[in-house]
């Protein structure tokens, strides 16, 4: 039953990093009862999935302070203020990502985790690894087949080769329809339309990604993007 309880685990602590909807994007509550229940199955059983989850976890966690500005709006991991992110935290994921991998082959879970070290231990959004990000994607590919996991190499694959290698990936996915009520599929399009210099096709996405979703402070951030672009 452990595969169960760790899904469990992480979908509570999502809810509260992300909440599905509502007013907050945070609730913190959430995600401080997931890292303790996360704790205490490591110090229970200390497999390596239940490692790379508490891994994931932390390193995510360690980034809430910047995740939204004074007036609760959202900031994109890349304009995100790097000084305020919990070293000690960052520190403590990095090392139980190295021992989740230690699994033969690596589980689900220690390759998100492994990704979450290279987004929290990069000084910079600049200096990002996007091609061991790219890497460690196409492993979790193998391992958990997934639409989602596919968006999210797109979106990495974009920021390695440019904007038009991941726009292509992305309307391929969206064909085949399987994510067709996920607002960050037209999102992440979005995105790289508008770093694309399409502006017209971006706000066209952003529109999509906004008829989607009903969390406040993801339609605030969606209708900014969209005022910057107008």
């Amino acid at each position: 039953r452990l595969a169960g309880v760790l899904q469990v685990i992480y979908l509570v602590f999502n809810e509260g990093y992300s909440a599905s909807s509502g007013e907050a994007l945070l609730q913190r509550e959430l995600s401080a009862e997931a890292l303790r229940l996360g704790r205490l199955l490591h110090e229970l059983l200390p497999a390596p999935e239940v490692t790379g989850l508490l891994a994931l976890m932390l390193l995510h966690d360690a980034r809430q302070a910047s995740r939204v500005n004074s007036e609760g709006d959202l900031v994109p991991l890349d304009e995100q203020d790097r000084s305020v992110w919990d070293q000690a935290q960052i520190q403590e994921g990095a090392r139980l990502v190295t021992l989740a991998l230690s699994g033969h082959p690596p589980g689900p879970f220690a390759v998100q985790a492994a990704i979450a070290a290279l987004h929290a231990q990069a000084p910079c959004a600049a200096d990002t690894d996007w091609a061991e990000i790219v890497g460690l994607y196409s492993l979790l590919l193998q391992l958990q087949p997934s639409p989602v996991i596919e968006l999210n190499r797109a979106v990495a694959i974009a920021m390695r080769d440019g904007p038009s290698a991941g726009i292509d990936l992305i309307e391929h996915l969206e064909s085949d329809g399987a994510l067709g009520s996920y607002y960050l599929l037209p999102a992440a399009k979005a995105d790289l339309y508008r770093r694309a210099g399409e502006r017209d096709l971006a706000l066209r996405a952003y529109q999509q990604a906004l008829d989607l979703t009903q969390q406040q402070t993801e339609r605030r951030f969606l209708v900014r993007r969209m005022a910057e672009l107008e």
